[in-house]
């Protein structure tokens, strides 16, 4: 408990190059008193594996309604135990679309009063008949909006990033200890089919130790990043033209983590990042402007890097790789790789298990082998999961197991550890990249529980309600 967060940043060479703080990091607002609050922070009361009372029927408001806020209304309709009851957006044409939406599926459960308006999320949280607030708005108001819903006495949910600095991460999970509210970080990957297959065969022993990791988020963006109609107010057009660092380590690192029971049993210690130059963004936004004054400012900016690489090391000596590019013309990929003393299975560009230096297993080896290790989430809910959608059914069994922990009073898959973690990867990359790959530090968020804390996704169901898919 001596080493304060000043003091983090003198030691590990982040004081005084005017690039990186603890409260700011590059992307947004500071705050005066952060740099002397501890690093190696005292945990007040440990949420890993924390079950909160049980709610028989889980009251929902959600902030945001664009793509994916839009999106949870409709699935969450097919989950028992859930109402609905308030959604809010700053454009009145979301709200519109929401509701022309729910008018139009078949049985639709929900009646929810709605919200339009910039400061209109606050009267949503405020409200005394919610349980769950779901926040799907730019990533810069997720971090805030968790923070004011605990506050206000209701368990979040967010879509990722929880948070996008460091200060961020650390405010996060003070105040779900403080508040003992759930702050569940929507990693919908962490339910991909395959993912959880490999983290079965990790927990089984197939891989032996495991040595090492990669994931990435490699996604082809560029069109939908100058599209005026697919991020409001250009959010997403923003975020890549101030930062350059890996902003998206969720997707590819989340199961990986998972796999190496990071936060319980063993811990991120740091990490080092480097990024390409921008061979492509800058070029459009140039172009752009030429016909569209709105992107005069942008065609001077600098953006980040087409591809950033980081690596990460863990205090028991594992390590793991990520990428990030959402504009190079490459396939869509996750790589989501593991690999140990005794086997590897990778994901992308086709899904591939091997447990000897021969090669690939032959196709029905393989798919004894995925047989053998299907979790028990994926029998149960996998097919209707499936045909309900989202990322292949990963959307809709992440709401369903969620909803069915709060009502069954279990504890969460993913704690707001994970989010604080895997979150601080974002500021953590940029700053490394700023400095010339030079090594940055991951704080332990968990306050030193990491060591004693077990894992809690329980893909096996050993801790399960009633909850139907309907």
């Amino acid at each position: 408990m001596k080493n304060t967060r000043k003091e983090f940043l003198k030691m590990s060479g982040l004081a005084g190059t005017g690039l990186f703080t603890l409260s700011n990091c590059s992307s947004g607002s500071s705050s005066d008193s952060a740099d002397s609050r501890p690093l190696e922070r005292e945990q007040i009361f440990n949420m890993h594996g924390y079950a909160a009372p049980a709610i028989d029927l889980v009251r929902v408001g959600i902030i945001g309604m664009g793509n994916r806020g839009n999106g949870a209304v409709s699935r969450l309709n097919h989950i028992e135990g859930v109402d609905v009851r308030a959604i809010c957006d700053v454009e009145e044409s979301a709200i519109r679309e929401a509701e022309d939406r729910m008018s139009r599926i078949d049985a639709m459960r929900f009646s929810p009063d709605t919200y339009i308006g910039e400061e209109e999320w606050k009267r949503v949280c405020d409200r005394d008949d919610l349980d769950l607030i779901l926040v799907c708005t730019p990533w810069h108001l997720h971090a805030p909006m968790c923070v004011y819903s605990m506050e206000s006495g209701k368990h979040v949910a967010t879509e990722i990033p929880a948070a996008i600095t460091l200060e961020e991460c650390f405010q996060l999970v003070e105040t779900s200890e403080r508040t003992r509210k759930h702050c569940y970080q929507m990693t919908n990957m962490c339910y991909s089919f395959f993912e959880m297959v490999t983290l079965n065969m990790a927990r089984d022993g197939f891989f032996g130790d495991l040595i090492h990791g990669e994931g990435a988020y490699i996604h082809q963006l560029m069109r939908h990043n100058f599209d005026f109609d697919e991020y409001h107010d250009m959010w997403r057009l923003r975020e890549n033209s101030k930062r350059n660092g890996n902003l998206y380590p969720h997707h590819g690192l989340g199961m990986v983590a998972l796999a190496m029971n990071i936060n319980h049993g063993d811990r991120l210690d740091y990490m080092v990042s480097m990024s390409s130059n921008d061979f492509m963004m800058q070029d459009r936004a140039r172009e752009l402007a030429r016909e569209e004054p709105f992107f005069e400012e942008f065609a001077e900016r600098s953006f980040r890097g087409n591809m950033n690489v980081s690596m990460l090391r863990t205090v028991q000596g594992r390590t793991i790789m990520l990428q990030h590019d959402v504009t190079s013309p490459r396939p869509y990929s996750r790589i989501h790789l593991i690999s140990g003393t005794e086997g590897i299975a990778r994901g992308f560009p086709e899904e591939r298990i091997a447990n000897s230096h021969d090669g690939w297993l032959p196709e029905e080896e393989h798919q004894a082998v995925v047989e053998r290790y299907t979790p028990e989430i994926t029998r149960r809910v996998g097919e209707m999961s499936e045909q309900i959608g989202g990322h292949g059914g990963a959307d809709t069994m992440m709401l369903w197991r969620l909803v069915d922990s709060l009502r069954a009073g279990h504890p969460l898959d993913l704690t707001v550890y994970d989010a604080a973690s895997w979150s601080s990867i974002i500021p953590l990359s940029e700053w490394s990249v700023a400095n010339r790959s030079n090594p940055a530090d991951i704080p332990d968020f968990t306050g030193g529980t990491w060591s004693s804390n077990r894992p809690v996704m329980d893909v096996n169901l050993e801790r399960v309600g009633d909850t139907r898919l309907v």
